[in-house]
């Protein structure tokens, strides 16, 4: 032991490797419950076989703790031939085998730190990869809306109509491209008048068998009288014979309940 006023750090070093007994494990015990600076250091070196543990290249410990070290083993080795027992202030106990415990410690320690950190790089990717999986399920959504809007502006069956306002001085116009047989549409709409909050216009198929118009969404257009209805749901396979455009509630109508505003027809070749 150290007969300053601290202790040393051969003595700390052995502490900490659970290599000191007796009389000497004692007195180390009493100075660091009253010592804060012996406390400080111990820590500091707990934390350096730790570090040591989990290096590639092997560090010593202070020469001085690792010559006491080897000097215990040769004692007790000694007393132990000669029969000869270390007299001690308490009842002799059989002493365990002297292992560097703190070495499957710190690697213990460095393996639930690798595993946490680990943890929170799997747990990082799965949430970057969720991310990647909604923006690819939209890009997809958006390109296969895109592809069905260009078959249908290419499609040389597509009926392809414009309308016109009928008794006005005012030239709203309106143009539908159609393929029946698919249930596909896209309507352009200009210079249509403003409406009021309560009021939308609204687009019908007008079937070629004589059944019910089709109501195919509700626009309102904007600062310029300028609107559009792009793919709305229809059912495929329906000829139409015309198409319009009403005024109706803001959320729309089932049926028509205004008069036509704006009407065409196919052309006989188409």
């Amino acid at each position: 032991m150290n007969g300053g006023a601290h202790l040393s750090q051969e003595d700390l070093a052995l502490y900490t490797m659970q290599s000191l007994r007796g009389e000497e494990l004692e007195a180390v015990r009493v100075h660091l419950t009253a010592c804060p600076e012996c406390r400080e250091e111990l820590r500091l070196i707990e934390g350096d076989l730790a570090a040591l543990a989990m290096s590639v290249d092997q560090q010593a410990v202070p020469d001085g703790a690792r010559q006491r070290f080897m000097s215990r083993i040769g004692d007790d080795a000694g007393a132990a031939s000669h029969g000869t027992q270390i007299a001690a202030p308490v009842p002799i106990q059989p002493k365990p085998a002297i292992k560097m415990t703190w070495v499957p410690w710190a690697l213990a320690a460095a393996l639930a730190i690798a595993a946490a950190g680990l943890g929170m790089k799997v747990n990082t990717l799965r949430q970057q990869l969720h991310k990647q999986t909604v923006l690819l399920a939209r890009t997809t959504e958006e390109n296969v809306h895109s592809q069905r809007v260009l078959n249908l502006l290419r499609a040389p069956s597509a009926q392809r109509v414009m309308l016109t306002a009928a008794k006005t001085k005012v030239e709203p116009t309106g143009q539908a491209i159609y393929l029946a047989e698919r249930g596909e549409l896209l309507f352009q709409g200009n210079h249509l008048k403003s409406l009021p909050e309560d009021k939308a216009y609204e687009l019908w198929v007008i079937p070629a068998n004589g059944s019910a118009p089709i109501p195919a969404g509700v626009f309102r257009p904007d600062k310029s009288g300028d609107a559009s209805v792009v793919m709305p749901p229809l059912p495929p396979g329906v000829p139409a014979k015309a198409f319009g455009v009403t005024i109706e509630r803001a959320e729309g109508s089932g049926i028509p309940t205004s008069p036509i505003i704006l009407s065409g027809a196919p052309s006989s070749g188409e």
